[in-house]
Formats: structure tokens, sequence, C-alpha cells
């Protein structure tokens, strides 16, 4: 008489319900540590992303301080341009942060490691916030680190003495802004690098896009004295988060006319963020398959 001895056979596929729970978030740490190791070891991308908003804030800061007008139409009342130009700057060097690492989503694609990423037993919202979070904390980091260092070329005379707004509160609320500011282009950045299948058309994209929402968001001129670019301001989002990163800075916010509430200014820079990784999210799950 013969047994037949019978094995439990268990799917590969099954993942316990604990570690399944928590693979996400190591994923999306795992993303996050990545973008910054691979930023750090490009040191090209360091200098771009730092030196060339440094160099158009003091270029631009001697060349247009005579001609700097604010809201009145009087020339430096009480603001001078670079400390009106100084959380543009700021937001600048967000911009060029989003963009450099937005580009990985193109390059991990090219590579094939992105198609590895997305047969991983874990939700594709890991993968987005792991890209998004990476360039956001990059972003806000260098950003950060400008307006801490910015005021002190005043000693080098590479900057007039400027009136910045050092608290610990205002501090706070500098990296309250650059941080949904950084998560909205980095969001951004990555929804059109996710459908775009290369880098030169990426950057002919971010060029006709980031960079005039940039412009139009009062970070390099007040523009209230045209009534159609005013309303162009008005609707652009990072109009607001660049406001607010200018109210909690400046000692004399008034001296600058025309800027939106607080509130205002904290909800459309919320909404913006949270709206853009959202669509992110959805547009990510949404493709079965990416070539």
């Amino acid at each position: 008489m013969t047994e037949t001895m019978t094995m439990p056979v268990s799917s590969p596929a099954t993942v316990p319900p604990q570690a399944g729970s928590q693979a996400w978030l190591w994923a999306s740490y795992t993303l996050a540590v990545r973008e910054v190791i691979r930023f750090l070891r490009q040191r090209s991308r360091v200098m771009s992303a730092i030196g060339q908003p440094i160099i158009f804030w003091i270029l631009f800061g001697a060349g247009l301080a005579g001609s700097f007008q604010t809201g009145g139409g009087q020339v430096n009342s009480g603001v001078s341009f670079q400390e009106y130009f100084l959380p543009g700057v700021a937001v600048l060097i967000v911009l060029f942060t989003s963009i450099f690492s937005s580009i990985s989503v193109i390059q991990d694609r090219n590579e094939g490691f992105l198609q590895g990423v997305l047969v991983a037993p874990v939700p594709r919202a890991s993968i987005v916030l792991g890209k998004v979070l990476g360039g956001t904390f990059l972003a806000m980091l260098q950003a950060l680190l400008f307006i801490l260092v910015a005021p002190l070329l005043h000693f080098v005379h590479l900057a007039p003495a400027m009136h910045v707004n050092m608290s610990p509160l205002a501090i706070l609320g500098a990296v309250l802004f650059l941080t949904l500011i950084s998560l909205g282009l980095c969001a951004l950045g990555y929804l059109f690098a996710w459908k775009i299948d290369s880098i030169q058309g990426y950057h002919g994209v971010m060029s006709l896009i980031l960079l005039p929402m940039w412009l139009i968001s009062g970070a390099f001129f007040p523009g209230d004295q045209s009534v159609w670019l005013s309303w162009l301001m008005r609707l652009n989002p990072l109009t607001y988060g660049v406001a607010g990163l200018r109210q909690v800075m400046s000692v004399n916010p008034l001296g600058i006319s025309n800027l939106p509430p607080f509130w205002l200014c904290l909800l459309v820079t919320t909404l913006f963020a949270v709206g853009c990784l959202l669509i992110d999210i959805w547009v990510t799950r949404r493709d079965q398959a990416i070539n």
C-alpha cells in the first residue's frame, strides 16, 4: 500500500498582510533616497540648479535697481529690486530642481529601471510619492539655503543691505511655502515626464510652460501696470505661492502692492500641490503599461 505525500504549494505572489501594508512606504522611501543620492553624485546639477539663479539675482539686481517700480509707480519706494526678487529666485531654484528631478522619470524608462519598478508588488501611488517627494526635498532644501545665505552677500558687496525677516516664525513659514511650491512643481514635472518619452521634448515643453508660469507669477516684476497681465497673474497658481513666500519673508510687505491675502495664498498653493499629486497618481494607475 503506497502513501501519497502532498506538499503545500504557496504562491510566490502572496504577500503577508502586514508586509503589504508597509511595502508602499518602504518603496516610496527607497525611491526618494535614490533621487537624493543621484542628485548629490551629479555635481553639474547642483551647480546649475543653484548657480544660475544666484547669478540672475546678482546681475538683475545690479542692473535694474534704479528702474524698479512698485505699485504706486515710485522708483525704489522702500523696497529694492534684489529684496523684491529674492523670493522669486528661491522659486526659480525650485523650478530648475523640479525640472531636473523629473527628467529621471524619462531616464529610468529608457534604461528599463522604471519597468522593473512597475511590476513590483507595491501600489503605483508609492512610485509617484517616491519620485515626487525626493525632488520636493531637494528643491526645498536648496531654496531654503539660498534664502538663508543671500542676505550675507551684502558683506562681500554683491548685494545691497536687505530687510529680510529671519525670525523663527518667518523661516518656518518659508519652509512651509517652499515645500508646497516644490511639491506642486515636482508633481507637475512628473506629469509631463510620464507622458513624454524624450528628454529633448521634455525640455521644450518645460520651457514653454514652467518658465512663463514663473515669469507671470510676480517673481520678476509686479505686473500691476497691465490689465491683461494682471489677470493672467491672478489665474496662475504659482502667483499665490510667490506672494505667500514674499509675505512671510518681507519686513514691509505693505511696500509691495496688490499682494493676495495670506490665507488665499496658503489655500491656493496647497490645492495646487495636492491636486497635481493626485493627478499624477491617477494617471500612473490608469496607464496599464509603459514602453
